[in-house]
């Protein structure tokens, strides 16, 4: 189903950065953040939004999704933050450290070390743009970050039960189960650790509610915003 989301994938992204090196300082690196219900269709959509987006992308860059798996699974390897600084622009790195000091002066919990990496890993990945960034608290990470655009999806319990009973094979309480402790998991971490709201519609560009809109259209809305919001080539768009 998410046959673009892979740790494969991801390394190559960064790589390719490495590669491509720095592009025109007046050019835009766009990068997008999901937030969502759990079972309202993260993954899928920025799967599909990576495929929508990618013909506007220029030479030598792809849209990479990570999700926070991925995320947590680049993290482990330490594979990433060398790589990635090599082609950090220097403004973001400044803005990174002072994030980074702001947080230390709050008092966080234990794991306050593992969040400190996470953070820099998705601010890096945010600054260099063509990334969609799944879960995390990417869109309170990179709030400032003028290049990212920021979505919240949204869905009714009830089509939510269905969508996690059939990616995962779950029977029904055990789906209900896991869809509490998800959404529940994902607002104690934005509380915890940022004291940010999930649910606060002021912090995203826009929310959507995929009971009303496909997988397939709601990846078009968001793409199709994406390229005007940041003036790219809108070639792209289905009519």
């Amino acid at each position: 189903m998410w046959k673009n989301i892979n740790l494969e994938e991801c390394l190559s992204h960064i790589q390719r950065q490495r590669i491509a090196g720095e592009p025109d300082p007046q050019s835009v690196r766009p990068a997008i953040t999901i937030s969502r219900l759990c079972g309202s269709g993260g993954r899928t959509v920025a799967s599909k939004l990576s495929e929508y987006l990618q013909p506007q992308a220029p030479y030598g860059y792809r849209w990479t999704v990570f999700d926070q798996n991925l995320i947590k699974k680049v993290l482990e390897d330490h594979l990433l933050s060398a790589r990635l600084a090599e082609f950090l622009p220097e403004t973001s790195k400044s803005r990174l450290i002072e994030f980074m000091e702001r947080l230390r002066k709050t008092k966080l919990p234990a794991a306050a070390k593992i969040v400190e990496q996470t953070i820099e890993t998705v601010w890096q990945l945010a600054a260099g743009g063509y990334v969609i960034l799944v879960g995390r608290g990417a869109n309170v990470i990179t709030a400032k970050l003028p290049n990212v655009f920021h979505v919240r999806l949204v869905a009714s319990l009830e089509n939510r039960i269905e969508q996690v009973e059939e990616v995962y094979d779950f029977d029904r309480p055990t789906a209900i189960a896991y869809i509490k402790s998800q959404d529940e998991a994902k607002r104690l971490y934005l509380k915890d650790y940022f004291g940010q709201d999930i649910d606060d519609p002021q912090i995203y560009h826009f929310i959507v509610n995929t009971d009303r809109m496909s997988y397939d259209d709601t990846a078009k809305l968001i793409g199709n915003a994406v390229m005007n919001w940041f003036q790219l080539d809108s070639a792209a768009k289905v009519k």
